[in-house]
């Protein structure tokens, strides 16, 4: 029994993989910011190495209730120091590994909330893994 829509009313991630996303349909190979009113942005980062305190301030600007940070093929934490703009415009900021992060800003967007995934899109170094659908 199908439970959930075909298509939701709002930008909506179908799948993933190790280095990419798929977002209604397209597959999408580069870290990429997804907001549930429709923004699609470049997050110009490659690993979690690569990432500054002017990644999160761009989030920031994004002004949205939640983002989810979806912090690559494992769950890791920026500093605290980095976070400081999202602290000033009271924007929520929940981390976890990336596909994580897909699964649950369908959710969230499905249910209307304004929320922004950040997704850092890296790839295994031996580029094995396996293919998602993802569901809300």
């Amino acid at each position: 029994m199908k439970l959930q829509p075909d298509r939701f009313d709002m930008q909506s991630i179908t799948a993933y993989g190790p280095g990419w996303v798929g977002v209604d349909g397209e597959k999408i190979t580069a870290s990429v910011v997804l907001g549930s009113r429709g923004q699609r942005l470049a997050w110009h980062c490659e690993r979690f190495a690569d990432l500054t305190p002017a990644h999160f301030a761009q989030l920031a600007e994004l002004e949205c209730e939640l983002v989810l940070f979806g912090s690559g093929l494992r769950n890791r934490f920026p500093p605290p120091a980095w976070l400081q703009a999202l602290m000033a415009r009271r924007i929520g900021l929940e981390t976890m590994d990336t596909h994580a992060a897909c699964r649950t800003y369908n959710i969230l967007a499905g249910e209307g909330r304004s929320v922004v995934a950040a997704l850092l899109l890296e790839s295994p170094g031996n580029g094995a893994g396996c293919e998602r659908g993802v569901s809300g």
